[in-house]
């Protein structure tokens, strides 16, 4: 049996606008792009898309930093065609996940290392996606999902539940969350899905399908009784990003305008997850994705949510939906 499906080859696309300040967001981290719409695009068996930017030679650390790093000016260098392709996570993906996951928890100084660490070690439940014939192979997104009780004594574990406590001011949902981090560990997966802002979206339907098969295929397939176990996952907690407005009693479009977005997603399917969520809060964040005249009256959110296994079917359906 394999361990994921084939992803699909598209050979052009185009991201997906929920608006103005979505486009901006979308495309911050590499420059803008000019593409067809993916009704035209023939699928086979990979995942391509023609990039308007062509990387110089840099580091590893380097170019990962530069997908991380804000853009708003427009590039004009010559296409270069890059196909993407799933891997099971491995050491040598160290410093590119953890460039993606620099601020997961804000700017928290915790032992990310180890965290990472975990994520790289559980090659039978997680993915992480690279360009293909890629040398520094950079990883341009990772996602997984981790036992919050098998991992329970591992110091960044214990450093994540303090953060989410710290940061959960809702008294109503401090019982929820306790009982997660606690009382439920071992029937909670803490889905970590991190990427560069502009990865092409119709990877996520296949990337999100092949996670949560393979947790299917883990409860099964895992040598021993205890590491199946740990897969029979009841519930999903997400720790992510939006950007909320700052007064939306106070902003109000003008004649002409658009209607003022009071939540940006950063990541599409964050916002299924929070409409089939048992629930979530938010928290001020520190640092800032984008600093833009376009963004100064937003404000960076993190955003905690609880999703129980047996909505993922749903949000599967609902994700395809969205992207098709």
């Amino acid at each position: 049996m394999p361990r994921r499906p084939s992803g699909r080859r598209l050979a052009n696309y185009q991201p997906i606008a929920f608006s103005p300040f979505m486009r901006l967001l979308a495309f911050a981290s590499t420059g803008r792009r000019d593409l067809p719409h993916p009704n035209d695009c023939q699928c086979s068996e990979e995942i391509s898309f023609v990039e308007k930017e062509k990387l110089p030679k840099l580091s590893r650390k380097e170019k990962d930093q530069q997908l991380l790093d804000s853009s708003d000016e427009e590039d004009s260098q010559e296409d270069v065609q890059a196909d993407f392709e799933f891997f099971d996570p491995k050491p040598t993906d160290f410093h590119g996940v953890k460039t993606l996951l620099q601020n997961y928890l804000d700017d928290k100084e915790w032992d990310l290392s180890s965290f990472v660490d975990l994520i790289l070690e559980q090659t039978t439940v997680g993915t992480v996606v690279k360009v293909a014939d890629d040398e520094d192979e950079s990883v341009f997104a990772v996602v997984s999902a981790l036992n919050l009780a098998r991992y329970k004594e591992n110091k960044c574990f214990r450093e994540l539940k303090e953060f989410l406590r710290k940061v959960c001011s809702e008294k109503n949902i401090t019982n929820n969350l306790d009982m997660l981090l606690e009382k439920k560990a071992q029937d909670v997966g803490l889905l970590v899905s991190q990427r560069v802002m502009n990865l092409p979206p119709q990877l996520l339907p296949p990337l999100y399908d092949g996670l949560f098969e393979e947790v299917s295929w883990a409860t099964e397939d895992e040598p021993t009784g205890e590491l199946r176990n740990s897969f029979r996952f009841k519930s999903y907690l997400l720790v992510t990003k939006i950007y909320k407005l700052k007064n939306p009693q106070q902003r109000k479009p003008r004649h002409g305008e658009e209607d003022i977005e009071e939540t940006i997603f950063l990541k599409p399917e964050d916002e299924l997850f929070l409409e089939l969520s048992s629930w979530s809060f938010t928290y001020p964040m520190r640092s800032q994705l984008v600093t833009s005249q376009e963004m100064k009256n937003y404000q960076l959110m993190g955003l905690v949510m609880a999703v129980e296994a047996n909505k993922i079917s749903k949000f599967r359906q609902m994700l395809k939906s969205l992207i098709d």
